[in-house]
């Protein structure tokens, strides 16, 4: 129902802002749309089913030291002067994620109390994020900023859209365009600083494993896979967004 919707807009946004250039021009531009449409919804979900498949693949290999992860991430906390930060197990498989405002790493099922590599590896880069927070790390710094504003544009540049295309015969309609426009950018900038943020909490993961002898030699580089698979989601994410905002540019312009 949701697809549905989105081409029912996005033909209506195509009537309005695409469609005055002959029927051959209309046509070639609509497949156009269609490819980016198709590859703006194809991207994450094939960088999902990457990360799915890499972690259930790497979650069967157990660390050779029989730790548990969220003994790993009290240990690396601790390392770092983070005796402050909680570990909580939450519900849910790859939920893990750490709260900078409660000061908690959170492990989901599929990480905490379990001894794989992949799980020790997750479990690692959630505790590399409360190290760049402890270390006011520059990068994340800014993205905890934008924070408020993308959330608010996230959820609302849509149906700004909308009321845009719903309002095309006025002038009016024209500025709730260009301000959906404006807010969606707002959501790129936010992807794009977020891509340095978690390439480099995947870093000192994989440092942190390596240099203090919490994984072998041969256990690291299986983590790695893991946290790149991870990473490639955000990349993913990040390319459909631009794509998308191309689209609605390039709309705009040939209006």
């Amino acid at each position: 129902m949701y697809i549905m919707n989105m081409f029912m807009v996005l033909a209506r946004y195509y009537h309005y802002y695409g469609g005055s250039y002959g029927t051959r021009s209309a046509s070639d531009h609509i497949g156009i749309y269609i490819v980016l449409y198709l590859a703006i919804l194809i991207l994450p979900l094939l960088a999902q089913i990457n990360v799915s498949s890499t972690f259930n693949k790497y979650s069967r290999i157990a660390n050779s030291r029989g730790l548990t992860a969220d003994q790993v991430a009290r240990m690396i906390l601790d390392a770092n002067g983070l005796q402050y930060v909680e570990i909580q197990h939450i519900k849910g498989k790859l939920s893990d994620h750490f709260d900078p405002k409660a000061n908690v790493v959170r492990l989901s099922d599929s990480t905490f109390g379990q001894r794989s590599v992949a799980a020790i590896g997750v479990a690692a880069h959630e505790c590399g994020h409360a190290v760049q927070h402890a270390e006011s790390y520059a990068p994340i710094v800014i993205r905890s900023k934008l924070v408020p504003v993308t959330n608010i544009c996230s959820h609302l540049w849509y149906l700004v859209l909308i009321a845009g295309i719903l309002l095309s015969s006025l002038s009016i309609g024209t500025v709730f365009v260009y301000l959906s426009i404006a807010m969606f950018a707002a959501v790129v900038v936010f992807q794009t600083v977020t891509l340095p943020v978690e390439f480099d909490a995947s870093s000192r993961a994989l440092k942190t494993l390596a240099n203090d002898g919490i994984l072998e030699p041969s256990e690291v580089p299986h983590a790695g896979k893991v946290l790149r698979a991870a990473a490639l989601t955000y990349v993913a994410g990040l390319l459909a967004s631009i794509m998308q905002l191309i689209r609605l540019l390039l709309s705009v312009r040939r209006r």
